[in-house]
This record gives C-alpha cells, sequence and structure tokens, in this order.
C-alpha cells in the first residue's frame, strides 16, 4: 500500500539507515490482549494504572520489553489468555507460551525472563515466532502498513505470527520481530517479511531490512550487521559482540573483527507521525578490521 510522503515511515526511507535501530531487549514478555490498547501498553489504559505501573517497574528493572499481541485480523477475548516469554541472547535463547487468566500472574514471573535457563512455566516454541506491530494507536503507519504483512504471514505461518504492541521505531513500518532472537526488521514487504520468516525457521539470519538483534545497543546491532555483511556468515548464533567503545564482533569459530563506527547528523524528520521534526543521529559502520588470531591487541 501507498501512503503519503509526509508520514514519519516514508521520510524516514529517504536516508535513515536501518542498522542499529531496534529496540534493546535482552528478554519479552508477551501478553495476548486482543483490544484496547491504549498509546502506550503499560499507561493504564488497559491494565489499570496499578498493575501497569508495577508490571513496568518490573519490566524495566528486568531489563525485559513487554509487549500486547492478538491475532490479525478480528480478535476477540478469550479466558485465558497466551503468554509468550523469550530470552534473546546468543547461545542462550529460549521460548516458552503459556496461559494465565489475569495479567497479575505475570508480576512474579517479568523478573525471571533474563535470569538463567527457560522457566519451565508452558510449553517450549520451537519455530520462530513472529511479532508485526500493528499499533495504530501509537502511530498510524505500524496500522496501515503492518495489518497487511501480518495477515499475509498468518495466512503461510499460521499461529506463529502475531500482531503485536510498539516495537520501538515506527518510522520503520512496517516492522516486525523474530523471537526468541529478537532480530528486528523494518520497511519489509509481505514476501520479503516471509523470506525472514522461512530463512529464520532454517536456524539463519536474513540481512535485507535487517535492524538489528535486541540482544545490544545500537551500536552492537550496527557492528553485527557489519561483520554478517562482510563474511556473508548468516547462522542465527554465529556471533556475539564484546561491548566497547570500538565493538569486537567474534563468530563462534574463533574469528573476530574490529567496527569503527560514526555517528552521522540527518536532516530533522518526526520520529512518529504529527510529531515535531527532529535531528536524527544515525550510527554507522566505517571500517571492519579482522583481528589476528581473534585476540583485540589495540
Amino acid at each position: 500500500m501507498t501512503i503519503a510522503a509526509t508520514t514519519c515511515s516514508a521520510l524516514s526511507a529517504l536516508d535513515e539507515p536501518l542498522p542499529g535501530t531496534a529496540a534493546t531487549a535482552p528478554g519479552y514478555v508477551c501478553l495476548e490482549f486482543p483490544s484496547g490498547w491504549g498509546r502506550d501498553v503499560l499507561d493504564g489504559t488497559a491494565l489499570g494504572p496499578e498493575l501497569a505501573a508495577e508490571l513496568s517497574a518490573r519490566a524495566d528493572a528486568a531489563g525485559v520489553r513487554f509487549m500486547f499481541i492478538r491475532r490479525p485480523g478480528r480478535d476477540v477475548g478469550r479466558a485465558t489468555r497466551t503468554v509468550l516469554l523469550a530470552r534473546t541472547e546468543p547461545g542462550a535463547t529460549w521460548c516458552e507460551r503459556l496461559k494465565i487468566t489475569h495479567p497479575a500472574e505475570l508480576l512474579d514471573i517479568v523478573p525471571q525472563v533474563v535470569a538463567g535457563p527457560a522457566l519451565g512455566l508452558g510449553t517450549p516454541v520451537g519455530e520462530p515466532v513472529v511479532l508485526v506491530c500493528a499499533h495504530g494507536k501509537r502511530d498510524q503507519c505500524c496500522a496501515v502498513l503492518g495489518r497487511p504483512v501480518a495477515a499475509a504471514l498468518a495466512a503461510e505461518f499460521g499461529d506463529a505470527v502475531w500482531e503485536c504492541s510498539h516495537t520501538g521505531g515506527h518510522r520503520f513500518a512496517p516492522s516486525m520481530i523474530l523471537l526468541p532472537t529478537g532480530y528486528t526488521y523494518g520497511r519489509l514487504d509481505a514476501a520479503q517479511s516471509a523470506d525472514a520468516v522461512r530463512a529464520a525457521t532454517a536456524g539463519r539470519v536474513y540481512l535485507p531490512g535487517l535492524r538489528g538483534r535486541s540482544t545490544w545497543d545500537a551500536s552492537n546491532q550496527v557492528a553485527e550487521i557489519a561483520v554478517r555483511a562482510l563474511t556473508g556468515a548468516d547462522e542465527l548464533d554465529d556471533f556475539t559482540v564484546d561491548e566497547a567503545a570500538v565493538p569486537v564482533v567474534r563468530h563462534r569459530d574463533g574469528r573476530a573483527w574490529r567496527v569503527e563506527m560514526d555517528k552521522r547528523d540527518l536532516p530533522p524528520r518526526p520520529a512518529s507521525c504529527g510529531a515535531a521534526p527532529k535531528p536524527v543521529y544515525p550510527v554507522v559502520a566505517t571500517r571492519v578490521t579482522p583481528i589476528v588470531g581473534g585476540f583485540d591487541r589495540s
């Protein structure tokens, strides 16, 4: 679907790079909530102010991203709600699906998600879970661009696909997160999105449209993507990143690369439709240098 060039996603697509734009989240808690989303899922609109505030505090303390999910299309409420729990760290990723009857049951669960191995509270999920942002109350681009992609993916991948609340960065819509890895994509049409899901199902990373793995912050996401682009290595857990002023990306076979960065200064544009324009400062990789023997002696 074509949208006007004045939308935040159309303006961003003119010159803003995608690498380094995934929300940082070592863990996810996704609660099925078919309707009644506020602008922010924990603003009290859906869950009430007290429960929302406590869940928000616990999620922030644990480094967990809390999201709402619903089935694509016209969804209905049910007596029980599906919850997806996921940890994104390379080599320690996991995802579980469980049922609850009330959101307050998550209060004790949220702090445990990134504390260690899978919690064993639900059923292990072996195939990728697909989250497509369709949070229209947050930004029109998510609804207009995200919902058709979610519907198309659901036709092929069925119950693995959910519409979700704000993923971070609606100007990159349509936006998609794949759990449990947290690899996040932007600006992919339905066919490209399906290719990304098929790659993840095969244990591989689809490079076009990749915003980053949410395990890491912006610079380290950029570093990993730069090394993947250079080497062509595409297995899901090929790489880890040593967080530093100049990140070092390590392949599990022992190879390593130092990735130098630069911060660009782009003209102001709205981060969201209707917002005041602000400058954009993307981080970009400027040089990728192999490290002899895998040890950084700089």
